[in-house]
């Protein structure tokens, strides 16, 4: 099976706001890409629903994958293994727990290896991914969020 390269990114316009994600899903020769918007969100939520999205659509279980993330929220939850005691918790007191339950369900098909890329540098593929999901946002096909909640 071959290792798959997938890099991600989430914006939203305000926070909340008009929202979207980009995924970019790399394999050998192969290359797809996914972005969707939403009317009402976060940018934690876009950043977070674009690697759930992403790990959804890989089509064989244990699949060896690298995730390239500009976002810190879900780097280090994942890294520093932060979501596996809010897990433990019942994921109280945290914010977007419904988007944390989707990801743990679907990273535990696979092997994922997460790594950090800073935001709008050189990273051709993670550019792409905030073009595509700056479009979402601004298309006029928006969707409703609807694990969302206002504060």
């Amino acid at each position: 099976m071959a290792d798959i390269t997938i890099y991600t990114d989430g914006a939203a316009q305000g926070n909340p706001g008009r929202g979207g994600y980009g995924v970019v899903l790399l394999s050998g020769p192969h290359r797809k890409e996914i972005s969707e918007g939403y009317k009402l969100t976060t940018n934690n939520r876009m950043e977070l629903m674009a690697v759930c999205v992403a790990l959804e659509a890989l089509k064989f279980e244990g699949s060896n994958v690298t995730l390239y993330s500009d976002s810190k929220y879900v780097i280090d939850a994942v890294n520093q293994r932060w979501v596996f005691g809010w897990e433990r918790k019942n994921f109280a007191g945290k914010k977007n727990p419904d988007l944390w339950m989707r990801f743990l369900r679907v990273y535990r098909r696979h092997n994922v290896r997460f790594i950090w890329v800073k935001g709008h540098a050189s990273t051709v593929e993670n550019n792409r991914c905030d073009e595509l999901a700056v479009a979402a946002a601004n298309s006029g096909n928006l969707l409703v969020d609807i694990g969302y909640k206002p504060e």
